[in-house]
Order: structure tokens, then sequence, then C-alpha cells
């Protein structure tokens, strides 16, 4: 159940930021060219939930999709089936094992949140603070705090190397860290507007807005 919660906290609030001189450019760099050279994307994850306690981390894999701004499909394949739309007003959040939809105002959802970062409109400064993380495990990090006071998260780091994403980890408020690392991720693909689509299951139990 933690990382359920973790899921839809992660993507809807929702499911791609030490050296100095030249390495400071690089990365700072390299997250611009991505944000501004990427209006889609797809691909697959893995996701890793360590705990403040420092118990076994939680795994867990899925395939994402997003088409900027504000539409994006994150689905969890292992350990469990779940599935989280963002249709460009709405966030709809699904739990196929008990069939229960959670629903909000895609502006709410999103936030401070990586999905902003995924999917948002480049409004990265107005949202987040930037700086330049250093290098490590061979990619160029750069580190956002989220400016708003109630977001979910202390800070985000997203991992670079020529001009690609390809890591985030995430330090929330509970002492949680989770850590994504991107697979064959493929930019500017033609998307299906269908993926972005999503009608509650028959039978589900629908909760929010």
């Amino acid at each position: 159940m933690m990382v359920r919660t973790l899921s839809l906290r992660l993507l809807a609030a929702a499911l791609l930021f030490g050296g100095a001189g030249i390495a400071q450019a690089d990365s700072l760099a390299q997250l611009r060219q991505f944000m501004d050279g990427t209006r889609s994307a797809r691909g697959s994850f893995n996701q890793q939930v360590l705990s403040k306690s420092g118990r076994k981390p939680q795994q867990a894999s899925g395939t994402f999709a997003f088409s900027r701004p504000g539409k994006f499909r994150w689905t969890y394949e292992k350990p469990y089936a779940q599935l989280l739309v963002g249709d460009g007003s709405k966030l709809w959040a699904w739990d196929q094992e008990l069939n229960q939809v959670t629903t909000k105002k895609l502006g709410q959802a999103l936030g401070s949140t990586p999905a902003a970062i995924l999917a948002g409109d480049n409004s990265l400064e107005k949202n987040f603070t930037l700086k330049d993380d250093g290098t490590a495990d061979g990619l160029e990090w750069v580190e956002a705090r989220p400016k708003a006071d109630d977001s979910s998260f202390e800070r985000i780091r997203m991992g670079f190397s020529g001009g690609q994403l390809k890591a985030m980890v995430l330090h929330d408020n509970f002492g949680q860290t989770t850590s994504l690392s991107f697979l064959q991720m493929e930019r500017n693909p033609t998307l299906d507007a269908g993926l972005f689509r999503f009608v509650p299951p028959k039978g589900a139990d629908v909760i929010g807005d």
C-alpha cells in the first residue's frame, strides 16, 4: 500500500536536476536542452523506493508516455497493476486490483511534482530552484528544490547524459527516497491521443473531483 500511495503522490501529488565551471554549464544546459527539445516521449522505467527505516527496497517497473503540456500516461506493471493518466485537465489514477479510481484537477495534482517536470510547460524556474549537483555514475546531475511550501518533495535530482534524461532521484518529506531509471526513451514520437484519455471501468469506485 505504501508504494501505491507513493506512486500517486509521485506523479499526481500526481508518472522525466558538484562541480563548477564547465560541469555546471553542462548539467543545466542538458536540462534545458531536454525540456526545450522534448515535446513528447515514451519508454519504460524501473523504480526503487527506500524507506527512512532502511528496510528492504520496494521495486516496481512499467511504461510511460507524455505529451506536453499536461498529458501523460504512467503504467505500473509490476509488482501490481496501476495506471495514472493526465488528460490535460484531470488526473486519473486507477488501481486495477481494487478497481478504484481517484481523480483530481490536473493543476492541483501537478504543482511542484515530478510530473510537472516531465509533462509541464517549461516553467521550471517558476516552481523550482535549480542548481548543478555534480557528476556521478556517469551522469550530469541537476537538483531541483520546490519553491512551494506544501510540496510533497524536499528535493528532486535529475541525471542527464547527451541531453537525455536517464534518471531521477526523489527525496520526499517523509524520509523516503525514490529512484527512477528511464530505459529506451524515445523522444518526440507521434503518440495516439487515445493514450491520454481515460474512462472509468464499469463498476469502479470513483473518488475525487
